[in-house]
């Protein structure tokens, strides 16, 4: 990979970018809880002696978070599962051309019932509802 970026990242901070992100990677796909610690520490260490201002700031924020990341191999949770149905429901509510999230959070009630028809559609198998008409 690093071949292929040296024409367009002769700084090699879009390399540092993906090394971080693999490195973070790494820390999530550990089972063992004192060696994610371990892996994080070393990766915030890094990322704050960096010279690229982004990746300096993904270690302060890393640190921050620390607690709460680590926390996922203790708990064995996460709340991905809640995001994905977030996600589709905001996806359901605004579509691609309708008006964003915030202009239409004013509508409760048509929250909800957007709400059900995700969950419908999930427990069908993905089946297709017919979007609710504005009114």
């Amino acid at each position: 990979m690093a071949l292929g970026l040296r024409p367009g990242d002769p700084d090699d901070e879009v390399l540092g970018a993906w090394l971080a992100k693999e490195y973070l990677r790494d820390v999530y796909l550990t089972e063992d809880p004192t060696q994610a610690a371990m892996l994080l520490d070393r990766m915030i260490t890094g990322c704050l002696t960096d010279e690229v201002d982004e990746i300096v700031s993904l270690g302060n924020t890393l640190k921050r978070w620390r607690t709460q990341i680590l926390a996922h191999h203790l708990a064995d949770a996460s709340n991905g599962p809640t995001e994905a149905m977030n996600l589709l429901v905001k996806k359901r509510r605004c579509g691609p051309t309708r008006p964003s999230w915030s202009r239409r959070a004013r509508q409760a009630e048509r929250f909800s019932v957007n709400v059900v028809l995700v969950a419908l559609k999930l427990l069908l198998g993905g089946q297709i509802i017919p979007a609710i008409p504005e009114t």
